[in-house]
């Protein structure tokens, strides 16, 4: 795929996976070769023009890590910290044969750490370990928790038939949460846990997942119901991913999103260089 009239092409191959529907682009970026421009990364996430996706990830080295991860939304801006990016990163550095079954890196929130429990031709079971979350805020009976991205999480009955485009841009852009907004968050009950819908600022829609959503949602139900631990199965419309979690008082620590990271495709672009 060629995405520029320039002479001065650059070849790089790129990676496609999805953690439960969450879609990334992955690219090996440790030659730093990967122009980092929000109109490039916006036109290859584009699912008309492009190759599409919800965002763009780069692997990148860092000292004394495994990996750096830098994550893009599907604006071209550089984004927060993606739940289901960062297990499919862990799943993109095993495939390059770059960690064991145990693995440390840095994304924009800091250190974090991953298990690879089992993997397939093309797929493999990750378990990320989030950032510890301390304190949230209520608004009315919703709650809002930052679990590397914000999330304004909303409890409610019928999520299945919910219209969470046009009421998850609502909360995205209330002036609650002016300037920078906040993703949203749907989550229902269930006999096995809970389902969760969320509306993902950056990408401008619902995705299949969200990772950090699906983490914001499991904290916001051991709030709702006074859990001091657990494992709470969630479904999405992508899947089902599972969080454990420990908490004192309004400290959340040891939580961890596992779920499956499936390559889709690779191929070829030529950008700028």
């Amino acid at each position: 795929m060629r995405f520029t009239n320039s002479p001065y092409l650059l070849e790089i191959p790129f990676y496609k996976f999805h953690g439960t529907g969450n879609d990334f682009i992955l690219v090996d970026d440790r030659e730093k070769k990967f122009s980092e421009n929000k109109e490039v990364i916006e036109h290859l996430c584009d699912r008309h023009f492009g190759i599409g996706a919800d965002g763009l990830i780069l692997l990148q080295e860092e000292k004394g890590y495994d990996f750096r991860m830098v994550y893009f939304n599907s604006d071209g801006r550089e984004s927060t910290m993606c739940g289901n990016g960062g297990r499919c990163t862990i799943a993109f550095a095993d495939f390059l044969s770059l960690v064991g079954p145990e693995v440390r890196f840095v994304a924009v929130d800091g250190e974090h750490y991953g298990l690879i429990l089992g993997k397939g031709p093309g797929k493999w079971q990750v378990r990320l370990r989030m950032a510890d979350v301390t304190g949230y805020r209520t608004f009315g009976d919703d709650l809002f928790i930052d679990t590397g991205s914000p999330h304004l999480v909303r409890f409610s009955e019928g999520v299945k038939e919910m219209d969470v485009f046009h009421l998850g841009r609502k909360v995205r852009y209330s002036t609650d949460f002016s300037p920078g907004g906040t993703n949203a968050d749907f989550a229902e009950n269930t006999p096995e846990g809970l389902f969760v819908r969320s509306y993902e600022r950056g990408v401008e829609n619902e995705t299949l997942s969200c990772g950090t959503g699906v983490t914001a949602s499991v904290l916001a139900h051991a709030i709702r119901n006074g859990l001091d631990r657990g494992t709470v199965v969630v479904d999405t419309l992508g899947g089902r991913l599972g969080v454990t979690f420990e908490r004192e008082q309004d400290r959340f620590t040891g939580i961890w999103l596992e779920g499956p990271a499936v390559m889709s495709f690779r191929g070829k672009i030529q950008i700028d260089s």
